[in-house]
């Protein structure tokens, strides 16, 4: 939680100084929720993400070096450059990708789990979207079809009060959204976000539940975000007592905490680990910027189909 802290602060500081470009998307708060997950997952199981991936690429394992290339656009990067904030994807680790499109990866997750169900595969694949994207027809239609044909789908809502700007209340008739999912027919409960114990144990208990054949498993991460929902949005939408009341339960400090009343962490440990992951993402910084730019010759490679030459 710690590294993606530290690294999407590091990409405020870059974006500022306008060494990062194009669209950019903070995970900043939601920590707990990518990193109880992943904790949860196997490496054969496959992760389909948003475009506030940033959380979701490090917990499941993508280097920070990859991504911070990606993030300049440098062919180093785990997209060779082409994606940047929004659109990190590591087929190595089966991560499947962000996805600029509201609620687009829920129909590329299911695809999927089905893929693994027809071939016996005994894996999992997990869904992240936000509440805005519980709102789009791609949510409806994968939960019926998960729930109709038992896929082995996870899927996990980070429901952070906001879609955009539009407060969930506003936006949705029905605000329980893991109740509302229930009634397609699946295994649906909400978690508290901002304790990754929790979000791990319940992830656990979806995945295993999952793996048993019990078809596809819904969990609502009630958590927020601290930062506004990109670097071009004025955040005026919200009273700023909201964001200090959800800082309080900030989930690295809630689990330091924890850590520190059973004796499993100091002072000491905590500033050798900040050390650690500042000087993990100074390298980073470093090596991205040392990255070698695509070539403008292969501008056209792995976007049209190569011409075969006449026999």
């Amino acid at each position: 939680m710690l590294r993606i802290r530290r690294f999407e602060e590091r990409c405020v500081e870059l974006y500022s100084a306008a060494r990062i470009r194009g669209f950019m998307h903070l995970y900043i708060g939601e920590e707990a929720v990518a990193v109880g997950v992943n904790e949860a997952l196997t490496d054969d199981d496959a992760v389909v993400s948003t475009y506030r991936e940033h959380g979701h690429a490090l917990a499941r394992g993508v280097p920070a070096d990859a991504i911070m290339a990606e993030m300049f656009g440098k062919e180093t990067g785990c997209s060779r450059g082409r994606g940047g904030s929004m659109h990190l994807f590591d087929a190595s680790r089966r991560f499947y990708g962000g996805n600029a499109i509201v609620g687009g990866g829920l129909p590329l997750a299911a695809g999927l789990a089905l893929a693994d169900r027809m071939t016996g595969k005994d894996r999992v694949t997990c869904c992240f979207f936000g509440d805005g994207a519980f709102a789009e027809g791609e949510f409806h239609e994968t939960a019926n079809l998960a729930a109709l044909w038992k896929l082995p789908l996870l899927f996990v809502c980070e429901n952070n009060l906001y879609a955009m700007g539009t407060a969930l209340e506003r936006h949705q008739a029905q605000t329980d959204l893991a109740m509302r999912a229930a009634s397609y027919g699946m295994v649906s409960w909400a978690v508290d976000g901002m304790d990754v114990l929790a979000v791990e144990d319940a992830a656990r208990r979806a995945a295993e539940g999952i793996r048993s054949g019990t078809g596809p498993h819904f969990l609502e991460m009630r958590t927020y975000r601290f930062r506004a929902h990109s670097m071009y949005d004025s955040d005026r939408y919200r009273e700023k007592a909201e964001i200090e009341q959800w800082k309080e339960r900030d989930p690295i400090d809630r689990f330091a905490q924890r850590l520190r009343e059973h004796a499993s962490l100091t002072d000491k440990a905590l500033a050798e680990l900040e050390k650690r992951v500042g000087a993990e993402i100074d390298a980073a910084v470093e090596t991205a910027e040392q990255a070698p730019e695509e070539p403008v010759a292969d501008l056209l490679r792995f976007v049209t189909s190569p011409v075969e030459e006449a026999s």
